[in-house]
């Protein structure tokens, strides 16, 4: 898994990443989702290598990197602290600015990226997510019963945590089949840590909380995305379902957008990886 690439923790001020990083060329950095860890992109990340430095971390609070103390606020899983770390860790390798690449929870971190630190932002990339403050503004009943997770995992009157570590093979989906021998072993050991799934729970605290007040005032501002923005969503997802026209909400932040659809379930990175990753790199070289 990840030939040739190197696997190492790096400080990024705030707390420390996990990050496999490995190529050479134009930096590109891919951030993965819920409930996963950077090995996601192992099939993937190769594929972009040979033209770019491909940089691929947990987020704070997954796998294997910083799980920061929990404040009433939730703010230190914000996705305004997760970018944070994106350009500590660029500047921990030496990179002004690179290419960011976001899939589901790794969307939000990704656009926060962008918006906080447009100088640091090439180009933008996100994959089966639109906006928080834009989903939550469309939850209606249909949303909510097909994402109930989101408010499961978000509230805290009755946290999530005790039912999902009770038995969280149960809980948490995946095979080796779909997602490699390694890679699954990986994501294994990370949702059977009791503080892992804490910080995953309070991820999504953060997106009922500061991360939605963080989108709801930009849009207010009339703030937008000043670099060019892919959006792909998986066909066999239900982001057209939701929202009918999700890169429609994506031109509402950005100037600058392309869409396309991924032949694939959710877990695109894992389901279809050489289409992504050829989508990628016809958007990374324009």
């Amino acid at each position: 898994m990840f030939d040739g690439f190197t696997l190492e923790e790096i400080d990024v001020g705030e707390v420390r990443l996990r990050v496999r990083h490995g190529g050479s060329g134009p930096p590109v950095v891919l951030l993965h989702g819920h409930p996963r860890t950077h090995a996601t992109w192992h099939r993937v990340a190769p594929r972009l290598a040979d033209r770019h430095t491909v940089i691929c971390p947990d987020l704070r609070g997954y796998g294997r990197s910083s799980k920061p103390p929990t404040t009433p606020d939730h703010t230190p899983y914000s996705k305004r602290a997760m970018a944070r770390d994106v350009v500590g860790l660029l500047d921990a390798l030496g990179h002004p600015r690179a290419a960011v690449v976001g899939h589901d929870r790794g969307s939000y971190v990704a656009m926060r990226t962008a918006l906080d630190h447009p100088d640091r932002v090439e180009r933008l990339a996100v994959l089966d997510g639109v906006p928080i403050g834009e989903a939550l503004a469309r939850a209606d009943a249909r949303f909510a019963s097909l994402w109930w997770h989101w408010f499961f995992l978000g509230q805290t009157s009755k946290p999530a945590e005790r039912v999902i570590n009770a038995d969280p093979d149960a809980w948490y989906r995946g095979s080796p089949e779909q997602m490699g021998e390694e890679a699954y072993a990986d994501y294994r050991q990370a949702v059977r840590d009791p503080a892992t799934v804490h910080a995953m729970c309070e991820d999504y605290r953060a997106g009922l909380g500061p991360d939605r007040a963080a989108d709801d005032a930009d849009k207010a501002a009339g703030r937008k995305i000043t670099c060019p923005v892919l959006f792909c969503w998986s066909s066999r997802d239900d982001m057209v379902d939701l929202y009918g026209d999700p890169a429609g909400i994506w031109r509402e932040w950005a100037d600058d957008v392309r869409a396309a659809p991924i032949e694939s379930g959710h877990h695109m990175a894992e389901e279809a990886p050489e289409q992504l990753a050829a989508t990628l790199r016809a958007f990374l070289a324009e």
